[in-house]
């Protein structure tokens, strides 16, 4: 069984910045990618960003320019830098990781940007 454990996740102004931690523990399998979700009150869970093994990295055109998503292979940790926060970036975030023998889900953690 793979424990996904986000952190950093808080209030934080508009136009604030945030960075989300994820580490992977437990029967980790060859990871495929890592990533983040968000869910909003009201609506579906979306992708922000994910990292594929090799690096390649794919962003949802809402955080597009504005976050980075970066991985330390050694720790199977997933980051994401958020810049240029607004109060539509409220949310549950989520972090996802695919492996050869399955995925897996962290629990969430709350962004709130508001003043």
């Amino acid at each position: 069984q793979v424990q996904l454990v986000e952190s950093g996740g808080g209030l934080v102004q508009p136009g604030g910045s945030l960075r989300l931690s994820c580490a992977a523990s437990g029967s980790i399998s060859s990871i495929y990618a890592m990533g983040w979700y968000r869910q909003a009150p009201g609506k579906q869970r979306e992708l922000v960003a994910i990292i594929l093994s090799g690096g390649t990295t794919t962003y949802a055109d809402s955080v597009k320019g504005r976050s980075t998503i970066s991985r330390d292979n050694a720790k199977n940790t997933v980051y994401l830098q958020m810049n240029s926060l607004q109060p539509e970036d409220t949310a549950v975030y989520y972090c996802y990781t695919s492996m050869s023998r399955g995925s897996a889900w962290g629990q969430g953690t709350q962004v709130t940007v508001s003043s």
